[in-house]
């Protein structure tokens, strides 16, 4: 009879832990009371109580808002506003963060239950339960690291993820000018009909293809240029012939130094077809003028040397740096050996040096592929291509977006494809910093 009742009591104290879960699935914090952690429980379930009685109604709202984008029109009279009506745009972004304080509210739910069971396994092995303060100074002890990066995080989650998700949810919408702009009229879901418009449509699918083979262009070589541009002058400096290194060093950082919006400005001004400086040396010398902003390779001629002035200083220092760490034994071993110049730079200097530029090439390419401001300041992506919608011959993507958005008001199809640029950058981002040594710890 003993042994039975022992059973029975060992059965019992073994479902410590699923009385305590289950009890704050039902409830926050009862799992903790049923624990006797009663300040514990009690807080809990103060935080379960605001939830319903502030959190509730308008997550509903939101959710709800979220789903059907509106359902009352702007109604006009007369050219007079009667009924204001729902903004389809208002609610989809109040329903997005609805959604994640939803997602907040269920990780601290997760946690309660979570916390409950495990101080239920506690009961359940005999061993001592933490009172109120000592709970609050190991949640301290072992949360310290999560307490500090979480104004970091929330940051990027209502700086980062949310603009990133509501851009991506406009591309399943209609919203474009004139016929779906809010309030005026409602915004609808459509589903993957942006993506379909563009990767069917002729004018939409020419275009497209156009503006991201120049931007894969732009992007390698505005990348490829600067950089072996960088590493030739670097490599020339530090040779002992050269003299007033220093002085010419500093020359070559001047470019850099300056403001990048002043350099396109005056650059610009420079390429102009009537009264440019470049064009008048030409005349002077006998040439002809050439239409640098007015023809459609002479503008990417333009745009890539121009790039090339303001980007390849950045690279010298590197490279400088980089140079200056290679010891002078391996050249002196080179040239014992019998290695020309050139084949110490091909065997010792490119290998060394590129280990440490491949990580930034990566994010220059990244940067490059998103410049925006470059090719608005310098060409406005120009000149014009009759055959593109609403993109010219030196438009990348991120600057055909924000010609579609800003000008033309066709806010859907360019959500669609900021969408597709940004999962074309991540799987690159990815995939090099995946396959890159010098990030690996495998140099």
């Amino acid at each position: 009879m003993a042994n039975q009742s022992e059973m029975k009591v060992s059965h019992k104290d073994k479902s410590h832990s699923k009385i305590a879960a289950l009890l704050s699935v039902l409830f926050m914090g009862l799992g903790q009371i049923y624990n006797k952690q009663y300040w514990k429980g009690i807080s809990w379930a103060v935080f379960e109580l605001i939830v319903l009685i502030f959190a509730v109604r308008p997550i509903i709202s939101g959710v709800h808002g979220l789903i059907t984008l509106g359902e009352q029109p702007q109604v006009r009279q007369r050219g007079r506003i009667i009924e204001q009506g729902d903004h389809s745009i208002l609610l989809m972004a109040e329903g997005l963060m609805m959604v994640i304080l939803l997602l907040i509210i269920l990780a601290v739910y997760y946690l309660s239950v979570r916390d409950a069971y495990l101080v239920g396994k506690l009961r359940e092995l005999g061993q001592p339960v933490s009172d109120f303060k000592t709970s609050i100074r190991n949640a301290w002890d072992t949360g310290y690291a999560y307490i500090l990066i979480a104004p970091t995080a929330t940051a990027m989650l209502l700086l980062t993820v949310f603009p990133l998700v509501f851009t991506a949810l406009i591309a399943f919408t209609n919203f474009s000018s004139p016929n779906y702009l809010p309030p005026r009229a409602l915004v609808d879901w459509v589903g993957i009909e942006q993506f379909l418009r563009l990767f069917t449509m002729e004018s939409w699918r020419g275009t497209f293809l156009g503006v991201f083979s120049w931007t894969i262009i732009w992007a390698v070589l505005s990348t490829v240029l600067v950089v072996f541009a960088g590493l030739f002058v670097a490599v020339v400096l530090s040779q002992k012939i050269v003299k007033y290194r220093k002085f010419w060093r500093n020359v070559y950082i001047i470019p850099w130094a300056v403001p990048g919006f002043v350099s396109i400005l005056i650059f610009r001004n420079m390429y102009n077809g009537q009264f440019g400086v470049i064009n008048e040396m030409l005349r002077t010398v006998g040439l002809n003028p050439i239409p640098w902003l007015s023809d459609p390779m002479w503008a990417k001629v333009a745009v890539l040397l121009t790039n090339l002035w303001l980007g390849f200083p950045f690279w010298m220092a590197l490279f400088t740096a980089v140079l200056t760490t290679i010891s002078k034994e391996l050249y002196e071993a080179a040239e014992v050996d019998g290695a020309t110049i050139v084949q110490q730079f091909r065997k010792i200097t490119f290998p060394i040096v590129m280990v440490a530029a491949t990580p930034l090439m990566v994010f220059t390419f990244a940067f490059n592929f998103n410049q925006l401001t470059f090719i608005y300041l310098m060409t406005e992506g120009g000149p014009t291509n009759a055959n593109y919608n609403y993109a010219g011959h030196t438009d990348i993507l991120l600057s055909w977006i924000f010609k579609m958005t800003l000008d033309n008001g066709q806010y859907a199809i360019a959500s669609a494809v900021a969408l597709v640029v940004f999962l074309i950058i991540a799987g690159f981002a990815y995939f090099n910093l995946r396959n890159t040594k010098a990030l690996k710890g495998d140099v």
